[in-house]
């Protein structure tokens, strides 16, 4: 970046219905993975911030919780933070797939996303995602019906899956940001604490191959991350006290019978939840992880505003 052309930084939020492909599109932008992600909805459940450093400055995306009829005091509350997210950001970006059509919902979204833009001062652009799952044709019909929608500042089709026009989205995102040095020093992906990246990489484990009605009634808090010396033999080692760090979790359900599905016959859903997420905890402490999880039953917590603020919403 030269005096004649300074360089950009700024904040994009994206913004859309559950499962369009936000928390994939933002780790694929930023290189890691930052954001948990599942097929199931409703998977995000907080803001989380990705940094992307390109030659021409630095942007910062924001993924948000699936925007939805809440059914729950949670759903509500979740809601409510992207709402308030939409007046802090420069560029709000509506999210829809290219594989399924646009219905009601995302045309509320689009107009929400277009009036906070005006409200904000920001920029409303839109993305269509998951390019790599329908022909050409149905692309530049989707195009067509998202152009339909509103005046959009930018319109940009993109697979995070199979790479396509990454580079393209993120530079042209960059182009409408203000003109600032960098927010986050160089090299940063993410300002996420380590226990809730840890908290977020044991949910996402839970999370697969569960039925249905689970998913919205797991949550998971993270009592201690405690680093240990190496004390000599591999047995100190097998017990997590050989020079690895201890993690101690808590799996939040909502009924008995749920805790019994996540622990499974004889432990064995829960050892493969642990296995599973091990393998991510891993390299963001940078060695062997002995990982504890306890299941606890909060009844009705998603309903219940005091166990929703123990459990950080």
């Amino acid at each position: 970046m030269t005096a004649e052309a300074p360089g950009r930084a700024g904040f994009v939020s994206f913004v859309g219905r559950p499962n369009v492909g936000k928390s994939t599109l933002l780790n694929a932008l930023v290189g890691e993975q930052v954001a948990i992600t599942s097929a199931k909805p409703q998977t995000t459940r907080r803001l989380i911030r990705g940094i992307v450093d390109r030659p021409g400055g630095q942007l910062v995306v924001v993924d948000t919780p699936g925007l939805h009829r809440p059914r729950t005091l949670l759903g509500q509350r979740l809601n409510e933070l992207v709402e308030a997210q939409l007046a802090e950001v420069d560029v709000i970006a509506f999210c829809v797939p290219a594989d399924e059509r646009i219905g009601p919902g995302d045309r509320r979204i689009a107009e929400r996303v277009v009036a906070s833009a005006v409200e904000a001062g920001a920029k409303a652009a839109a993305i269509v995602t998951k390019l790599d799952a329908v022909p050409r044709e149905r692309v530049l019909e989707q195009l067509a019906a998202v152009g339909r929608l509103r005046d959009w500042d930018l319109v940009v089709p993109v697979s995070a899956v199979a790479d396509v026009q990454l580079d393209v989205l993120a530079d042209e995102l960059l182009a409408l940001m203000p003109v600032s040095p960098p927010l986050y020093p160089p090299g940063a992906l993410t300002d996420e604490s380590v226990p809730d990246r840890i908290a977020e990489i044991v949910r996402e484990a839970v999370l697969e191959g569960v039925r249905e009605e689970l998913p919205h009634s797991v949550a998971v808090t993270i009592d201690e991350i405690v680093p240990r010396e190496p004390e000599g033999g591999a047995g100190d080692a097998d017990r997590g006290r050989g020079g690895v760090t201890e993690v101690y979790a808590k799996l939040w359900v909502e009924r008995d019978s749920q805790k019994a599905i996540v622990i499974g016959r004889g432990g064995a859903r829960l050892r493969e939840i642990g296995t599973a997420a091990r393998a991510k905890i891993e390299p963001i402490l940078g060695g062997k992880v002995y990982l504890s999880i306890q299941v606890k039953v909060a009844k009705e917590w998603q309903r219940d505003p005091k166990q929703l603020g123990r459990l950080g919403f």
